[in-house]
């Protein structure tokens, strides 16, 4: 099996070829892979490109623990990179990425160091979302977590992510509470979490809990979550650059919570993987 690895601020996937592969990864093996230390090493599995129907690239995400993801920001820059890697897209040339959670359309610049990507609508709609309960928008709820109640928003972008806007935010924090919530029952198909900390109108923190991968450097869709919660609670402007661990990107909210992002892309290199790790691979870790 090939494979491409790439990183966005840290964020790091493989970009793997179904026609290359000539079938479905199983779920053992999705998680061998990504094990770093059993496997490659990775937050992800980008699944591409699809054939679609029109003129789009289909793509699909695995997470580390071999669940699917609807949709992934830094995913997809990377699998936009990857395209560009291919010669199947030209530099600022937009073109369409469909994912579970919804058609997006791209761009490479900067020879494929930096990618913008439109990544759709965010809705705080709680049947959007979901989330359990009347149908609502779910901003500034309380979650009780060892006793101590939070204040969070939820937010969809295609995929589910819950913000806790903070004055202190940490790592710590982050590992600590963010499995926690991750598999709260308010969230039927568990949730990624955000810490935020609103620094001035233009900029915020976050830490991130990822559905599914774990705690994690960087994420674009989390970006996208956590800066349109800051617009709607009227904490920040409609353009802010989102910090995290692995570094910044820059999100821009236009009409009906419309998302723009842009950001980097980092190729790391390409490799063979060897048949043997699925046979090494501790059954204890499935």
């Amino acid at each position: 099996m090939q494979f491409t690895k790439y990183h966005g601020l840290g964020n790091d996937y493989l970009v793997m070829s179904p026609e290359q592969v000539g079938r479905n990864l199983t779920k053992k093996e999705i998680i061998t892979i990504c094990h770093r230390h059993y496997g490659i090493g990775s937050d992800g599995i980008l699944w591409g490109p699809i054939q679609t129907k029109d003129r789009c690239y289909g793509l699909r995400i695995f997470n580390p623990d071999g669940s699917e993801a609807e949709k992934s920001g830094n995913g997809l820059r990377i699998f936009s990179r990857y395209l560009w890697d291919q010669n199947l897209v030209q530099s600022d040339q937009p073109f369409l990425i469909d994912t579970p959670g919804g058609r997006v359309k791209s761009k490479v610049m900067n020879q494929g160091k930096t990618i913008v990507v439109e990544m759709g609508r965010v809705s705080f709609d709680s049947n959007k979302i979901p989330v359990e309960g009347s149908a609502r928008e779910v901003l500034n709820e309380t979650i009780a977590i060892h006793g101590k109640e939070y204040l969070f928003c939820a937010a969809t972008i295609g995929n589910p992510h819950c913000v806790l806007p903070m004055k202190n935010i940490s790592e710590t924090l982050a590992r600590s509470i963010g499995p926690l919530i991750e598999i709260d029952p308010r969230f039927p198909n568990r949730t990624n979490v955000q810490f935020m900390s609103v620094i001035d109108r233009n900029n915020i923190q976050i830490e991130i809990w990822e559905r599914g991968a774990g705690y994690t450097l960087a994420s674009g869709s989390s970006s996208a979550a956590a800066a349109a919660v800051a617009y709607k609670l009227n904490l920040c402007d409609q353009n802010i650059k989102v910090h995290m661990p692995g570094g910044v990107l820059e999100i821009t909210i236009g009409q009906d919570y419309e998302i723009s992002m842009i950001g980097p892309v980092t190729k790391v290199g390409s490799g063979i993987i060897e048949p043997e790790i699925f046979d090494d691979f501790p059954r204890r870790l499935l």
